[in-house]
C-alpha cells in the first residue's frame, strides 16, 4: 500500500505539473476599455484565434476595468501584451521604469486624429465651447483627452476655466450617446469610432456633426514588458505586419482593428504624447 500510494502521488504531482506548465503557457492579451466590452470581444476574437496559430499556444483576451488596470496588467505582467492608445503606453512605461515596449501600430496611428462633435449649431469653432457642458471619453485617453485637451489649450480655451461643466464618458461610444441625447452640448472622440459609428448608421450624422477636427499626431501600439524574451516579440511582430487583406483571416482582422496595415513601431514615437501630458499636467 505504501508503494502504491507513493506512486499514486506522483502521478498526481506530475499532472499538476504539467497543468501549471500548461497554464503558464497560456498567453494573455488585454486592451483599454475604449468601446464597449462587447465591441471589444468582437474585435478580439479573430485575433486570438489568428495569435494561437503564429505562436503555436493558447491565447486568451483578458478583458479589464478601465485604462489604470490595462496598465497596471502589463506593468505587473498580469498580461502578455496589451492595446494601449499612447498616453496609456507613456503612463505605462513611466509606472515600470521604462520596461514597457511598443511593438506595432496602425498605419493609421501615424497621423491619428479627433473629432469635436455637436447637435447645436450655433457651436461652429471651439471657441464656441465656452460657457458649455462638454464631454471628453476617459481621463486616461489620447484621443478622447489628452490630444483634444492639448488643442482646445492651444487655441485658447481652458476647459477648467472656460467651459460650464465637464464629463468624462469612459468611452468614445459613450461620449457620442451623451451629446445625440443632449447630456452636454458638445464632446470629442477618436476619429476612427467615429468614422464606424457613422458607417454602421449607429449615429444620426445629420443630427451630430463634427465641427473641428484635430492636426494629426501618433496613437495606439500593441505594446509587450521588457521582459519577453526577444525571439517572442519578434514572432508577435511578424504575426501582426504579415496581416493583409489578401486573406479572408486578415482582411477580417484588419478591419475589425479598423487598420490598412500593421507597422513596427518604438517609443520615440510617442514623445510627442508625453510632452503634451507634461503640459497639461496630467504627468508628472
Amino acid at each position: 500500500m505504501h508503494t502504491l500510494a507513493r506512486r499514486l502521488f506522483l502521478i498526481l504531482a506530475l499532472a499538476a505539473a504539467a497543468s501549471g506548465a500548461q497554464a503558464q503557457q497560456v498567453f494573455r492579451i488585454t486592451a483599454i476599455p475604449d468601446e464597449s466590452p462587447t465591441e471589444l470581444a468582437r474585435k478580439a476574437a479573430p485575433l486570438v484565434k489568428y495569435l494561437e496559430g503564429k505562436l503555436g499556444t493558447k491565447v486568451e483576451f483578458t478583458p479589464v476595468t478601465d485604462y489604470a488596470a490595462a496598465v497596471e496588467a502589463l506593468v505587473n505582467k498580469q498580461v502578455d501584451m496589451a492595446w494601449f492608445g499612447g498616453f496609456t503606453f507613456v503612463q505605462a512605461n513611466q509606472r515600470s521604469g521604462g520596461k514597457i515596449i511598443p511593438l506595432v501600430q496602425r498605419e493609421e496611428d501615424e497621423k491619428f486624429r479627433s473629432v469635436f462633435i455637436t447637435t447645436d449649431p450655433a457651436i461652429k469653432s471651439l471657441a464656441d465651447l465656452k460657457g458649455r457642458d462638454f464631454s471628453f471619453g476617459s481621463q486616461s485617453s489620447t484621443s478622447g483627452h489628452l490630444m483634444p485637451r492639448s488643442f482646445l489649450l492651444a487655441g485658447g480655451v481652458d476647459p477648467d476655466k472656460h467651459l460650464k461643466r465637464v464629463a468624462y464618458s469612459g468611452a468614445h461610444d459613450a461620449t457620442v450617446a451623451a451629446v445625440a441625447s443632449g447630456k452636454v452640448a458638445a464632446g470629442v472622440l477618436n476619429i476612427s469610432v467615429w468614422d464606424k459609428l457613422v458607417a454602421d448608421k449607429k449615429v444620426d450624422a445629420t443630427k451630430v456633426r463634427v465641427f473641428y477636427t484635430t492636426p494629426t499626431y501618433y496613437d495606439y501600439n500593441w505594446s509587450v514588458h521588457a521582459d519577453m524574451p526577444a525571439a517572442r516579440r519578434e514572432a508577435l511582430a511578424r504575426a501582426f505586419t504579415g496581416l493583409t487583406p489578401a486573406s479572408a483571416e486578415g482582411k477580417q482582422i484588419l478591419e475589425l482593428q479598423r487598420a490598412t496595415r500593421f507597422l513596427p513601431t518604438k517609443a520615440d514615437n510617442y514623445k510627442g504624447i508625453e510632452d503634451a501630458a507634461r503640459n497639461a499636467g496630467l504627468l508628472k
